[in-house]
């Protein structure tokens, strides 16, 4: 048996074991399991040591994806400078770091057609935001704008632009109406979080809003309305965790579309009165 699993807190409305397993059946691969385990930083340590041999690798979701950098054998260059890693692969008696969130984040703005643009202003300076900083460099853009309720607390995301050789300019949501002349704006706010903003960012070109549930949100239906293109948080999800099955499987041939037909059944699911 090989195991994989995703940690985090909270951890029991995560989607990766949906997609996880969802590969694993299309791949054949009926002697892997993936599971869930509530995680958070104080048990981290613990868990990783108590892991025996069988392990392929894990998924992790918040609060652990820079807590688990000490915790490593080997970083790879991308989650060094967004300063997190969501993946972790078990090879060589190792523990390797790598990060698949900007991956995702490309793929699956790739996906709905969005063009590398011109300008980006991100509502939110977390983890999220960052990796969005390391994507948006992929996509050619060497500058953005970062949009926050607090400046003190956008440190770390800013050191994480400096690392990714990115203009960051910060601004209190005071100051949104005047950082949206751009053609992408990313969300990596909380589910409800950006509803307060959705007539003032009605008229974008093009919206990513990193919420997969419940959708669409206020802000996604607004910009939807009024003619941009709207990306929720599924592809991104779905996205990265293709990247996963590749990078602890070995296999090239992951199954896209049965992973996406599982995750989209299991949000349906979720969202079905009395569920």
């Amino acid at each position: 048996m090989t195991r994989a699993a995703v940690l985090g807190s909270p951890i029991a409305h995560s989607l990766s074991p949906h997609l996880h397993r969802a590969a694993y059946e299309a791949l054949g691969l009926y002697d892997w399991k993936y599971e869930s385990f509530e995680c958070d930083e104080a048990a981290l340590p613990g868990l990783l040591d108590g892991l025996g041999p069988g392990w392929a690798g894990l998924s992790l979701t918040m609060p652990l994806k820079r807590a688990v950098l000490p915790l490593l054998d080997t970083v790879s260059d991308l989650a060094v400078e967004v300063g997190g890693a969501n993946t972790v692969i078990f090879s060589e008696g190792g523990r390797h770091g790598d990060n698949t969130d900007v991956y995702g984040i490309v793929a699956a703005l790739t996906e709905a057609g969005i063009r590398p643009p011109r300008g980006a202003t991100i509502l939110g300076g977390g983890a999220t935001a960052a990796s969005t900083l390391a994507a948006l460099r992929e996509l050619g853009l060497s500058q953005a704008t970062l949009v926050v309720r607090d400046p003190a607390r956008a440190g770390e995301t800013a050191r994480v632009a400096e690392r990714l050789g990115t203009a960051l300019s910060v601004r209190t949501f005071e100051e949104l109406e005047s950082v949206l002349d751009v053609d992408l704006v990313v969300s990596t706010l909380p589910s409800g979080a950006a509803d307060g903003f959705a007539g003032r960012l009605a008229g974008v070109p093009a919206l990513f809003d990193v919420v997969y549930a419940p959708w669409p949100t206020r802000l996604a239906s607004a910009v939807e309305a009024a003619g941009g293109i709207v990306v929720g948080g599924f592809p991104m999800l779905l996205h990265q965790a293709v990247r996963q099955v590749e990078m602890m499987t070995g296999r090239t041939d992951v199954p896209v579309e049965a992973m996406r037909a599982a995750g989209k059944a299991e949000i349906v699911r979720r969202a079905a009165p009395g569920s």
